[in-house]
């Protein structure tokens, strides 16, 4: 897998943990053990893409 094909996939995943947030934190009683789960994901995949991008 190319680099950049790699850096895609990690926005998807990205956008995707970030859809899944916004449809939790919407709920009448969100979960905030899966909000801090799905958040530091994102983080993680941020960083990633970070690291990968100043290769």
């Amino acid at each position: 897998m190319s680099l950049q094909a790699h850096l895609e996939t990690l926005k998807e995943r990205h956008a995707s943990l970030d859809a899944r947030i916004t449809d939790e934190d919407h709920r009448p009683r969100p979960d905030s053990d899966a909000l801090v789960r799905l958040k530091v994901e994102k983080l993680r995949l941020k960083e990633e893409m970070e690291r990968l991008r100043s290769m």
